[in-house]
């Protein structure tokens, strides 16, 4: 039996026009919501025929699928500076992440791509395998810094960072709250310290 054929390599219009679609379904996403992201709306908003859509996605998960794996691959790319264990200046790359917390455009979508994946499973497989990559590059960061620290322990530390980073951006984006000098200069030291970065005593304005 011969080995299936691979699918060929797309082309350049066949890229600008996938990437049309998708950008379309994206702004309906952010815009409107992920009740809203469906074949017929997509192909709507993008201004073709249905089966146009389908050529290149062929069913609403293929679509959500692809439009997650950008949306995650773009937040990744963002995050990438954890890596670099050479004169990294975390402080600054923790305080670019932080204000991306407070982009409303970028917070109503991952809270839209959030209640998806609560009841799509292929949404959930496709933010489980962001957050894994995710901790995956700062454990590896982690460990830059501190050689001798177990991969275990790396691991753990990584998780507790993007779970504070991902449970601090519902209270710091406006939606269940907003940001506090007291609590952001405690957040940054804590964060600081799961890095592994020296980082001064947190003080609020209480504090003096």
């Amino acid at each position: 039996m011969s080995a299936a054929a691979t699918p060929p390599a797309p082309t350049p219009k066949g890229r600008q026009r996938r990437t049309a679609l998708l950008d379309a379904a994206e702004r309906i996403l952010t815009s409107s919501g992920g009740a809203e992201l469906t074949m017929r709306t997509v192909a709507d908003e993008a201004g073709v025929r249905l089966g146009h859509l389908q050529y290149y996605f062929p069913t609403r998960t293929d679509l959500l699928a692809a439009l997650l794996d950008r949306i995650l691959a773009t937040s990744l790319e963002r995050v990438a500076g954890l890596t670099s264990t050479a004169g990294a200046d975390l402080p600054a790359v923790l305080d670019a992440l932080l204000a991306e917390q407070q982009d409303p455009a970028m917070m109503r979508l991952f809270t839209e791509v959030w209640a998806m994946a609560a009841h799509d499973a292929a949404a959930a497989e496709a933010v489980r395998g962001f957050y894994a990559a995710y901790a995956a590059h700062v454990a590896e960061f982690v460990i830059g810094r501190s050689p001798g620290l177990a991969p275990g322990a790396a691991r753990a530390r990584a998780d507790v960072f993007v779970m504070l980073m991902e449970g601090s951006s519902l209270f710091r984006s406006g939606l269940a709250g907003r940001p506090d000098p007291g609590s952001d200069a405690l957040l940054r030291h804590t964060l600081l310290g799961v890095l592994g970065e020296d980082a001064p005593e947190a003080r609020g304005p209480a504090d003096g």
